[in-house]
């Protein structure tokens, strides 16, 4: 708890599900949480509950995908906090259902730009202020979809070994400036993720506090090592 109380947490999709689930995760060890989405509303509720519950949180409701918008709102950060300590690129769309050959451009394009160009631009706008820290942590939370063939689903697995790529290729890059940057790779997770039911046990799913559990377990450890990558699987087949 000591390890983070303070510092600032920065988490993209975090309306709902997994990045809701991080940032009560990440409040409830004491960092000043700034959640942002594209829904206002929903980011409004969630900072009040995790506020009503001693947290400390903030949000801000933009377009991912503007480079424009996300360089503001980093200057903002920079402005009221000096910076932040940890990122977790969470954000991310499936548009999963369909083989590759029937997959419209547009859907394609969403998906990378999404889960991949997003995390690229929010890295390009706090990488600096933890360069200039010499501390910080970037967590890419991506799928063992990044590790696997998807059926039906290869703009989305595209897009997470691209993610995990970058993960790996970054991690290079900040560590001589002390900073760490890790990815995450769940399974199915059991949250409204895709649409529609996939027809899975929703109690043997990995659920989004597990994810969180791991944020946590990442962000807090010793300043002489770092874990890359965590592959995240339900104990028992959903």
């Amino acid at each position: 708890m000591e390890g983070i109380s303070g510092q600032v947490a920065i988490i993209t999709g975090a309306a709902r599900g997994i990045g809701a689930a991080i940032g009560k995760r990440l409040a409830a060890m004491g960092a000043t949480v700034v959640l942002t989405a594209r829904d206002e509303a929903r980011l409004m509720q969630l900072a009040a509950e995790i506020e009503a519950a001693g947290g400390r949180a903030e949000y801000e409701a933009f377009d991912l995908l503007d480079e424009a918008t996300v360089e503001r709102f980093a200057a903002g950060i920079q402005q009221r906090h000096g910076g932040c300590y940890i990122l977790v690129n969470n954000a991310g769309v499936g548009r999963m259902g369909k083989p590759l050959w029937e997959t419209a451009p547009a859907d394609w394009d969403a998906v990378m730009d999404t889960n991949l160009r997003g995390a690229y631009l929010m890295i390009r706008a706090f990488a600096p202020m933890m360069i200039a820290a010499k501390a910080g942590h970037i967590i890419n939370i991506s799928s063992l979809a990044g590790h696997n063939p998807l059926k039906n689903g290869a703009a989305y697995s595209a897009s997470k070994w691209g993610l995990n790529g970058l993960t790996y290729s970054v991690a290079e890059e900040l560590r001589d400036y002390g900073i760490r940057a890790s990815v995450i790779a769940p399974g199915s997770v059991n949250t409204g993720f895709g649409g529609g039911s996939s027809g899975k046990n929703p109690s043997r799913k990995i659920q989004p506090e597990d994810v969180a559990n791991v944020v946590a377990m990442l962000v807090t450890q010793a300043p002489q090592s770092f874990v890359s990558e965590v592959l995240l699987r339900p104990t028992f087949k959903p």
